[in-house]
């Protein structure tokens, strides 16, 4: 099994804001991430389907692999670094703030039969009850 990396750095909107999406389309097949990541009315959604877009022309070009075969193995949402500004207040003060940014790496892999999310049974367990 083949993996496939593809990185944004840098991306100026907060990790909480971005995990959001990104929880959305983990563990699923290529073709769905990108048709419900055009549906999501969310800022990141645009530059997280650039990415994974990338990435899958990173495995056809460097890896020879089909599009079809391909599914969204990881991907993490980390923190970059943050920009120190300062929002004006009464009398003259200054309320401090952060612009934060993200670190995002998506992890393609082939074979998606492999991986399959498994269910939990929930099984009932009978009590003896004394008489």
């Amino acid at each position: 099994m083949t993996e496939v990396k593809a990185k944004l750095r840098n991306y100026k909107q907060s990790p909480r804001k971005v995990r959001l999406v990104a929880d959305l389309v983990r563990g699923k097949k290529i073709e769905r991430v990108i048709s419900e990541l055009k549906h999501v009315n969310k800022k990141v959604s645009v530059a997280m389907r650039k990415l994974i877009e990338s990435a899958v022309a990173n495995a056809k070009h460097n890896n020879k692999l089909n599009k079809d075969d391909l599914f969204l193995k990881t991907i993490t949402v980390d923190e970059g670094p943050s920009m120190k500004r300062f929002k004006e207040g009464a009398r003259g003060r200054a309320f401090p703030f952060k612009r934060r940014t993200s670190h995002i790496t998506v992890t393609l892999e082939e074979n998606p039969e492999e991986v399959k999310r498994e269910v939990k049974k929930v099984v009932a367990v009978e009590k003896e009850t004394k008489k």
